[in-house]
């Protein structure tokens, strides 16, 4: 009992500092700008984007190399002098609208949007016809049969109700 409460302790000892950490973000040191306000705004801009080899992630959680690329970009136009949305501009005209995690609804970006609605209704579809087949299959095999059925069943089957009883 208390070899088993040690291991739990040690396991809770492990688990505990993990649990209460903060998600550590992908930014090295050498990538941030001096200027507090230009890095804010470059920390808030690449919570925007898409790291595209990630793809779930943005530039500012993804260790990937080419996340790193997208930081320094989104960095060197901030200190050209452009603001947000010219970099965000000047980035989705590089990579496409498939690099911002929110993407902008046009027809374009359709199938992105619609995917998920279309993929639940294939589903629930599915499901209905899963359930109306196991009921159709269900009651034709629970169904009674005729009399002549079950005459035809009985010879077949070399049985009669009159061998039960002698």
């Amino acid at each position: 009992m208390i070899r088993r409460f040690k291991i739990l302790l040690g396991a809770f000892a492990v688990i505990l500092p993990v649990l209460a950490s903060n998600p550590v973000l992908a930014v090295n040191p050498d990538e941030m700008l001096s200027n507090p306000v230009l890095e804010e705004r470059a920390r808030e801009i690449s919570k925007e984007l898409r790291c595209l080899v990630c793809q779930n992630q943005s530039i500012d959680d993804s260790d990937a190399e080419l996340a790193r690329d997208l930081r320094v970009l989104v960095r060197e136009r901030l200190v050209a002098g452009d603001d947000n949305q010219e970099v965000i501009d000047y980035i989705v005209a590089r990579y496409g609208d498939y690099v911002l995690l929110n993407p902008p609804l046009k027809p374009e970006t359709y199938i992105l949007w619609a995917s998920p609605v279309v993929l639940v209704v294939l589903a629930l579809l599915a499901v209905f016809a899963f359930y109306r087949r196991k009921q159709r299959d269900g009651s034709s095999a629970s169904a009674s049969l005729s009399k002549d059925e079950q005459d035809r069943l009985d010879e077949l089957l070399g049985t009669s109700k009159d061998d039960g009883k002698a």
